[in-house]
């Protein structure tokens, strides 16, 4: 008989591992400290709308719920820039038809997760569980219900943590499980705040609803997008200091005037702009790396709990999601009798340098979108990349090679993408026009980079 595997963690990785491992045959126990969010008003972690891409839609088909998913999503062809004069310019994601990137609920998105494996007659959840204490000699772990505030000691045999940032998993290697345990966790010394676009009076978007809206302005920067009922979450992040910093925004009037100077195309579509920046909070982002993730059969962290990473590359779901499909794959590599200690090891090394390189990519990215994408240089290297796309099959540039190119591992994309965003700025800084770029030229020389690439 199969094993029991108990999973600390009902968000989006828990849930999608809970529905992987029940149809592998195994019983699946699921301990979550929030209440059931199908049930109760639970806020699920931040709240910044997700972008689901080719890694995410991948794994979501072994939940058989891709297709369920991507009839709830909002396309996105790609990042529509508002410059402070007014004027407005879009830059697709993709030189290939059909690739865009996914707005999608959070909350929507865990709750179908949730269903799916409630569905399943090996699949339980508890709510309301906080853990306490994880004795990894003994394979035990003490958990407390937070409404009755009983407490248990339970026994594990194979425990994985998919909590989150905040993992209490990873803490337990920290204090009991792991000796020499490292761990980072580098805060952003900018924040973010969500605020919103309702829809118009006729229940209309009040924007343009098939892109990634971004207000850039080099050190900060807003960003919305579409949901399904017609509004746009809308996100601003922006420093703690300085004059224009969240902490220096302490009044209506200082809030309304940082609008009117840097986002005044947004307020005619934002009435309740001081209503909402008083009732979300300014919440703190942060990249978390860590090594080990296992400790030999007994325990495995994945998702946030191992790699939480900032936002700006909208792969932090995807890349958990990615990591479900991986461990799947080498669970399948076993057939029946899984060794789960070298399961365990395999998957952790296949996997650190990859989310080490997206985490990494996510704060590039952030530069990117806040400053660079109003570049000049930056923008003919887009239209270059745009036409590549489209003449050669071959060619991928660094934002499609991680977002929509779920074949290749985020190192190589990220080495790649770098050395081709090296040579393509140059190109295109030395170019008088773009009426001068030889296609067939650069795209041999592209070639080369990649076919020389040593990881």
């Amino acid at each position: 008989m199969k094993k029991k595997i108990t999973i600390i963690g009902a968000g989006l990785a828990g849930s999608l591992l809970a529905v992987i491992l029940a149809k592998k045959g195994y019983k699946v126990d699921i301990f979550e400290r929030r209440p059931d969010m199908r049930k109760e008003d639970v806020a699920a972690g931040r709240s910044i709308n997700l972008a689901l891409s080719e890694r995410g839609i991948r794994a979501l088909k072994l939940a058989d719920l891709d297709e369920y998913i991507m009839n709830e999503v909002v396309p996105m062809k790609g990042r529509l820039i508002h410059n402070l004069d007014g004027s407005k310019k879009i830059q697709p994601y993709s030189g290939r038809d059909g690739e865009v990137i996914n707005s999608v609920s959070r909350g929507g998105l865990n709750i179908a997760l949730m269903n799916k494996a409630e569905s399943m007659p090996n699949v339980n959840f508890y709510f309301n569980q906080k853990i306490i204490r994880i004795n990894y000699d003994k394979m035990t772990f003490k958990v407390k219900n937070e409404k009755t505030k009983d407490i248990q000691e339970l026994v594990f045999n194979h425990l994985i943590g998919t909590d989150g940032a905040g993992s209490v998993v990873r803490l337990s290697y920290q204090t009991d499980g792991v000796k020499r345990f490292n761990y980072m966790q580098d805060f952003l010394d900018h924040g973010y705040k969500e605020l919103s676009i309702p829809p118009g009076l006729n229940g209309e978007f009040q924007i343009e609803d098939d892109a990634l809206h971004i207000w850039p302005r080099h050190d900060f920067m807003m960003i919305a997008l579409p949901n399904l009922d017609k509004s746009f979450t809308v996100t601003l992040f922006n420093k703690y200091d300085g004059e224009y910093g969240f902490d220096n925004l302490d009044s209506d009037e200082k809030v309304n005037d940082f609008f009117e100077k840097y986002f005044p195309d947004s307020l005619n579509v934002m009435p309740n702009l001081i209503e909402d920046w008083h009732a979300n909070p300014t919440s703190s982002l942060a990249t978390v790396k860590c090594y080990p993730w296992s400790i030999e059969d007994k325990a495995l962290i994945m998702g946030d709990a191992a790699h939480a990473v900032v936002p700006f590359y909208g792969q932090g779901m995807n890349a958990s999601f990615e990591d479900c499909r991986i461990f799947s794959e080498l669970m399948d590599e076993y057939g029946e009798d899984v060794d789960w200690k070298d399961l365990f090891e395999k998957f952790q090394i296949s996997r650190k340098r990859n989310t080490d390189a997206i985490a990494d990519l996510a704060l590039q990215n952030y530069v990117e979108m806040r400053s660079h994408v109003a570049n000049p240089v930056f923008q003919i290297k887009r239209t270059v990349e745009m036409e590549l796309e489209k003449r050669f099959p071959g060619f991928s540039s660094k934002y499609s090679l991680v977002t929509f190119s779920d074949y290749v591992p985020y190192s190589r994309a990220k080495k790649l993408g770098e050395l081709q965003d090296d040579y393509l700025m140059k190109i295109c800084s030395d170019i008088g026009s773009i009426e001068n770029i030889n296609y067939d030229e650069v795209y041999s020389e592209l070639k080369k980079i990649d076919e020389n690439l040593v990881l």
